[in-house]
């Protein structure tokens, strides 16, 4: 999952991981450390994005942070390298990083209206 899927649940109210197990079944979410970091920095501010990413905060207990990646290496850049280096399904609402996943055959899923997720195939 990338930063931005972590605001869904404060932005949409979308309940993140019930839609996550309705598209892909049981699975396990993974970030990365890099998106933790982005999160705490937002939940920092103020504002309706960071009490959103206050809120993302507290979902990643149920997720898997994998350690960060070299220094200096950009954060999307780093989620489409263990995307593909595991064959993981990213979720992600930022388009540039969408098309560049799916260009790779990478799944994403997505935000859809307004208030549900579907998986699109790469």
């Amino acid at each position: 999952m990338d930063t931005n899927a972590f605001l869904l649940p404060g932005q949409f109210g979308i309940d993140l991981f019930g839609e996550l197990e309705r598209l892909l079944g049981a699975c396990e979410v993974r970030t990365i450390r890099e998106v933790a970091a982005e999160l705490e920095g937002i939940a920092r501010g103020h504002g309706r994005d960071a009490a959103a990413a206050r809120l993302g905060l507290s979902l990643l207990s149920r997720c898997t942070v994998e350690e960060a990646g070299p220094a200096g290496t950009d954060t999307d850049a780093r989620i489409a390298q263990v995307a593909a280096r595991d064959g993981s399904v990213v979720v992600t609402c930022d388009r540039v990083l969408r098309d560049d996943l799916l260009g790779r055959g990478i799944a994403v899923v997505s935000l859809r209206g307004k208030n549900r997720l579907e998986l699109i195939r790469g």
